[in-house]
């Protein structure tokens, strides 16, 4: 292989050529392919970021959801323990109208029982005097032989 001034030139072309592609494409390039390489790396921590964030979320979310479960049964629990006692109570105050009710019928049985005595024993004294009359021919006096019809009422 023969060196001649072509080989020679261009080499020289090619060294300036090398020169110039390093002092003013090179670092551009370098440059545009660092701050491509810096804005994937920040778009890959920003979606790191987010996918953190949406796990935070999802759990806090989650948290949210049982600390509503847990106080609807809660409530609902408090609820049912009301209407047991509701029930409780108008049972309790159920059956102590009853006996109320039962007593104050009992009370007036008592009192119908005493009236119809009484009328009984009227009606008896009546009856027993007017026998009386039949029985000895004459009449006697209801107001002069008062206590012995007292007395005979009282025996019936």
């Amino acid at each position: 292989m023969e060196i001649n001034a072509t080989l020679i030139g261009e080499v020289i072309a090619f060294l300036i050529m090398i020169a110039l592609t390093m002092r003013f494409v090179w670092p551009p390039l370098t440059r545009a392919i660092e701050e491509r390489q810096h804005k994937i790396a920040e778009g890959l921590e920003a979606a790191d970021r987010a996918r953190r964030e949406l796990a935070e979320a999802d759990t806090r979310a989650a948290e949210e959801v049982r600390k509503a479960r847990a106080e609807a049964a809660m409530i609902i629990e408090r609820a049912n323990q009301q209407a047991a006692q509701i029930v409780d109570k108008a049972r309790a105050d159920a059956l102590l109208e009853a006996a109320r009710q039962k007593a104050q019928a009992q009370a007036e049985i008592e009192n119908m029982a005493h009236r119809v005595r009484a009328e009984l024993r009227g009606q008896v004294a009546t009856l027993a005097v007017q026998g009386a009359e039949r029985i000895l021919g004459r009449e006697i006096d209801a107001g002069t032989h008062k206590a012995l019809i007292e007395q005979l009422v009282a025996e019936i």
